[in-house]
């Protein structure tokens, strides 16, 4: 079975291949200069040419701010190309594999969301990944949402974390926003055996298990650090206005399938390679 990947340049996609390499199978991961998933014959002529097994669509629009002044722009990558990646997906039969976002819902419920929870998104962005996981499900394919993202390929909060932990006294967190840090190894292992099971099309939620706050998360890493998880100071989020609102409370329910590990023991288990990331080093 052949495998292609999109979003080749992305933090997630490099867990992706390094995940699908284990396989065995041939995989091909492009990034935008190989294929422009915004256009809709090239998409259609690239997979009928390549024909491969499962797509798993890891492009995205992913700066959420400036998606509130760029949604037309977000929402053609996040939007219209998954459907146009679905519909050239039925056109080979393959099996498409959508990451999709916790941001399709509004943080105002309590308990964790289920994959059947009624969507509501706070701002553009959330609203971009909506349509796409419309598109992918009306085609009869696999969304995945998933929430809070770390890993070594790139700049997430983790690394930040842990570089600014080297620079300041103290760091100021926001400590009233509810969600479950996910390791990108770990989705990748998910997205990849999801790929490859019998689970029927629909919605799965791709996050670790557990729940904890940005501050709770902070204070884990600084804990891992040997440094004082006290310089890690608990503040609302209204100190750190932003042009897009975020849910108070992304938490995502496991009703359909496992939950990946607690988000605890995948940070742990992350360490070694995390605090290795050049994505550490002072700016």
């Amino acid at each position: 079975m052949r495998w292609l990947v999109t979003g080749a340049g992305g933090m997630l996609a490099a867990d992706v291949l390094d995940r699908t390499a284990l396989t065995g199978e041939p995989v091909l991961a492009l990034g935008r200069a190989e294929l422009d998933v915004c256009d809709r014959r090239a998409v259609r002529d690239f997979v009928s040419a390549y024909r491969p097994g499962v797509v798993l669509n890891c492009a995205a629009w992913t700066a959420v701010d400036d998606a509130e002044t760029h949604e037309a722009e977000a929402l053609a990558v996040n939007g219209q190309a998954a459907r146009w990646l679905a519909e050239a997906c039925d056109r080979v039969g393959a099996r498409l594999v959508h990451v999709s976002t916790d941001y399709v819902f509004d943080g105002a419920a309590g308990p964790p969301y289920a994959e059947h929870a009624p969507t509501g998104p706070l701002n553009a962005y959330g609203r971009t990944k909506l349509a796409g996981e419309r598109a992918v499900l009306e085609h009869g394919h696999y969304v995945v949402r998933t929430a809070w993202l770390y890993g070594a390929h790139g700049a997430n909060f983790a690394t930040t974390m842990i570089r600014l932990a080297g620079e300041r006294p103290a760091v100021d967190v926001v400590d009233d926003q509810h969600g479950q840090p996910t390791w990108t190894a770990d989705l990748a292992d998910y997205l990849v055996r999801l790929a490859g099971s019998d689970l029927p099309p629909g919605v799965y939620h791709g996050t670790s298990a557990g729940e904890t706050t940005w501050c709770g998360f902070a204070k884990e890493i600084f804990t891992l650090l040997g440094a004082d998880p006290e310089r890690v100071r608990p503040v609302p989020a209204s100190a750190f206005p932003r042009p897009a609102r975020r849910p108070a409370n992304s938490v995502l329910a496991h009703t359909r399938w496992e939950p990946i590990r607690h988000w605890r023991a995948a940070l742990h288990a992350a360490w070694p390679v995390l605090a290795r990331s050049p994505q550490c080093s002072p700016a």
